[in-house]
């Protein structure tokens, strides 16, 4: 089967490598869609933590099912699904909590152990959620907002209390989505116009604020003085994440939804007078996805326009590059096998 390696950083290469072998507990999955996300693209470039080459990329996944050797699984041949990439020990004191998803020693496909940028993969069925009431697309945007979903559950969002946004990507599309949902005045902010744009229109951000050096007298009159009482940073920036502490109302909370390869510092006397909650995210949890996909089903999430560029698997190698520019202006970019 063919198989698209990550060799080194800026280097991918199209392989032939056998067809995975099945064991008991697992199905044999045939990949239908890939989404590429911002994992991928600090992967290519060299610049993602808990990263090792060579490497198959892909987390964000849909697909079928060929064959199961799970006897304790409904999954049948020829059902849709999409992945829940996070393999879990079972047993630390994460997992004993019902915190899979930042287990000890968690194997994220794409990331720690080989993904779906192939293919066939084999896969424990306890990691596989039946899609056959959604679309192929549809299942592959369920991982990215997932993460999210998973964000602002974190944040345990109070209706009507203003929620900052910073980072327009895709994940910080996603929280914003699930933000408003569960009742929050959401404010974006972001560099870029057109992805502020996008915000208004896609999440249905209530304000939007262009990074400036007049980012923060803009959301403070927004907020009348008090801020935001949740801030997330969804950039994966180091600078907009310090950064980020100076948002925050007395008495709220960060939420570090992105993940930086190096240190974050802080001004302690400003951390403690405002009493703040600083909270990381990362991953999702099978409840995430069944919410995210309860929301795809409601017509709450639009992933037609939230999918702005499509390859096919064969192409993807010469159209990755593209994919990296911000000038491409691309929200979320899909592989079709």
């Amino acid at each position: 089967m063919k198989c698209i390696v990550c060799e080194q950083p800026n280097q991918f290469t199209m392989t032939e490598v056998p067809m995975p072998t099945v064991r008991p507990g697992e199905a044999l999955v045939r990949i239908r869609r890939v989404g590429i996300c911002g994992t991928d693209l600090h992967a290519y470039r060299g610049r993602q933590p808990f990263f090792s080459y060579p490497r198959v990329l892909g987390h964000e996944l849909a697909g079928e099912i060929v064959e199961s050797h799970s006897p304790t699984s409904d999954l049948q041949p020829g059902d849709r699904v999409t992945i829940l990439p996070y393999l879990e020990c079972g047993h630390c004191i994460a997992c004993r909590s019902s915190k899979p998803n930042c287990c000890e020693q968690v194997q994220v496909l794409g990331v720690h152990t080989d993904g779906g940028m192939q293919e066939y993969v084999s896969i424990p069925t306890t990691h596989l959620i039946q899609t056959n009431d959604i679309t192929l697309d549809q299942a592959a945007t369920v991982e990215c907002l997932s993460i999210g979903a998973h964000a602002v559950r974190r944040a345990a969002i109070q209706p009507r209390e203003y929620a900052l946004v910073i980072g327009a990507g895709p994940i910080g599309l996603g929280v914003m989505k699930f933000a408003k949902q569960a009742g929050a005045k959401i404010i974006a902010l972001d560099m870029n116009e057109g992805r502020l744009a996008f915000c208004s229109k896609w999440a249905d951000a209530d304000y939007t604020v262009k990074a400036s050096e007049d980012a923060v007298d803009q959301i403070k009159a927004i907020t009348e003085g008090a801020f935001p009482t949740v801030v997330f940073d969804a950039t994966g920036n180091a600078g907009s994440m310090m950064n980020a502490f100076k948002f925050v109302a007395h008495g709220g909370r960060l939420v570090y939804v992105g993940l930086v390869q190096g240190d974050i510092t802080f001004f302690d006397p400003d951390f403690h007078k405002r009493e703040m909650t600083l909270l990381s995210s990362r991953n999702a949890t099978k409840e995430d996805f069944e919410h995210v996909m309860n929301a795809i089903k409601q017509g709450v999430v639009d992933t037609d326009s939230f999918i702005s560029a499509r390859t096919t698997f064969d192409q993807m190698i010469d159209e990755f590059e593209s994919f990296l520019k911000p000038e491409s202006n691309i929200i979320k970019a899909v592989v079709t096998l």
